[in-house]
């Protein structure tokens, strides 16, 4: 590939994350995701969208959330809002889906324009799991999402196959199930916050983790970490 074809995508691409960092810190305050009001009016509103349009508000969140996967973002903020909004079984589906579609779309840009940078800079530090992708690749990729990438950060998970030249077909189908488990206990923690926030109008923060809704998949998504440090510690600490 031309090293200024090169040059000019991956210019393009840090452009528009710089824009999407620009967009986020000047419109957003930090001090609003701590205010119960901010966060009711706002979530009321978004939820009046998705009832007045399901099928439009469902495919811009789809899209918007493969571009945020696109520009390195984290997926957890995603899940929480997808469940927020449509509720676990929609959000689940529709997270899962856009984090599938964006870390592919990731995976094949970084395999086939970054591939030497990416493999220079990962190979020592995963060097480790070499082996163990050489043997199934879509075995050990899946539990390799399935436990959170093993503590490794979300965007860095999309882009490591590259050192392995994983094929594409695999990554899909491997992300896609890997992802399933997680998300939904995220995504089901987004629709009890939407619950618990429509059911009062004031929030005693005391009584917060007394809610099914929360209380519940924060014991799912202990019991996933626990599964997770076991595998962890039986495959990829070898």
């Amino acid at each position: 590939m031309n090293k200024n074809f090169k040059l000019t995508l991956g210019s393009i691409y840090l452009f528009c994350l710089a824009i999407l960092l620009f967009i986020l810190f000047s419109y957003l305050d930090m001090k609003d995701l701590t205010d119960y009001s901010f966060i009711r009016d706002k979530g009321q509103l978004l939820i009046n969208f998705k009832n007045d349009n399901f099928l439009g508000f469902s495919l811009l969140f789809i899209i918007a959330s493969v571009i945020w996967v696109l520009l390195l973002g984290f997926g957890s903020p995603i899940a929480i809002l997808a469940g927020f909004i449509f509720g676990k079984w929609y959000g689940t589906f529709f997270s899962v889906l856009s984090f599938t579609i964006g870390s592919s779309l990731l995976y094949l840009l970084a395999r086939y324009y970054f591939e030497s940078f990416i493999t220079k800079i990962l190979s020592k530090t995963i060097h480790k799991y070499k082996n163990l992708f050489n043997k199934n690749e879509f075995l050990y990729f899946m539990i390799f999402r399935f436990t959170g990438g093993a503590g490794i950060p979300f965007a860095i998970q999309n882009v490591l196959p590259v050192v392995f030249n994983m094929k594409i077909k695999n990554y899909i189908y491997a992300t896609f199930l890997g992802l399933v488990p997680t998300v939904f206990v995220i995504n089901s923690l987004g629709e009890g916050i939407e619950n618990l926030i429509e059911n009062n109008k004031n929030i005693d923060y005391k009584n917060i983790f007394t809610d099914p809704g929360i209380y519940v998949p924060l014991i799912g998504f202990l019991i996933i970490l626990l599964i997770s440090y076991f595998i962890k510690k039986k495959i990829f600490k070898k």
